[in-house]
């Protein structure tokens, strides 16, 4: 099983906020009930159903989710 995850915008450290957003599950039969999680809520989930935790890549632009006005 695997959890996708990426990092948010918004979130940075120090932050009393959830840090990454989960992006999808592959495999196995997870449900999450979360938009956004702590990576230590993270780590405890993987850990108990023995997925791997899979971090996206930003392109560090932030170019490709903006519309074109």
């Amino acid at each position: 099983m695997k959890i996708f995850v990426r990092e948010r915008v918004k979130a940075t450290d120090g932050d009393k906020r959830p840090r990454f957003r989960v992006v999808g599950v592959a495999g196995g039969d997870l449900t999450l009930k979360v938009k956004r999680i702590r990576k230590c809520e993270l780590k405890q989930l993987a850990e108990h159903t023995g997925a791997e935790i899979i971090y996206l890549k930003r392109d560090g632009k932030g170019s490709e989710g903006k519309r074109n006005n």
